[in-house]
């Protein structure tokens, strides 16, 4: 007999660029879903690295608000990784999502998204974490912008999204000061 769990999977790049930007402790605190990273991320991310980052989900594994899934395909693993021109971690990543039919996939790679189009896996990545905890009134909008400016630093983004993030997010606290004067003005 086999169970159905719905569960969130996360690739290396956007695992450490939500800790990186001090995200993912919210993250994890206000996601009703469980989160999943395959070995080999778990490996990336914790290894031999001993940064902030580091630190910080190895104690979100080591409290089991992260688990770490053996992913046993190695087949697929590899097709992904020679067809997408993927890291082991991405193909991982991907992987788990396909077989576990994972609600949402966090990578930030940009071989790794245009796989996940293609496949039809639903994703997000950091920055879109960014924007959705704006949204959903986590974070205040100068907090949002002090994160975005830590993405930017530490992620491989063009100024283009970039930018667009800022715009989103200035566009949420503008919709907010409206909200909160109790007047619109026409």
């Amino acid at each position: 007999m086999s169970y159905f769990v719905i569960m969130i999977v996360f690739a290396a790049s956007t695992l450490i660029l939500i800790a990186k930007a001090e995200l993912l402790d919210l993250f994890l605190a206000h996601v009703k879903l469980p989160v999943a990273i395959p070995s080999e991320v778990q490996r990336e991310c914790c290894g031999s690295k001993k940064g902030l980052d580091a630190i910080m989900i190895q104690r979100a594994l080591d409290e089991s608000r992260i688990v770490a899934l053996a992913v046993r395909n190695r087949r697929l693993v590899a097709k992904l990784q020679a067809d997408f021109t993927l890291g082991k971690g991405e193909a991982e990543a991907i992987a788990l999502a396909l077989k576990e039919n994972a609600e949402l996939l966090g990578i930030d790679d940009k071989n790794g998204i245009n796989a996940c189009k293609l496949l039809g896996v639903a994703f997000t990545t950091a920055v879109g974490i960014l924007i959705r905890s704006r949204e959903k009134g986590l974070l205040e909008d100068s907090d949002a912008l002090v994160k975005l400016a830590l993405l930017a630093r530490h992620g491989r983004y063009k100024n283009s999204i970039v930018e667009d993030a800022r715009l989103k997010l200035e566009a949420k606290h503008e919709q907010d000061d409206e909200c909160s004067h109790g007047s619109r003005q026409l």
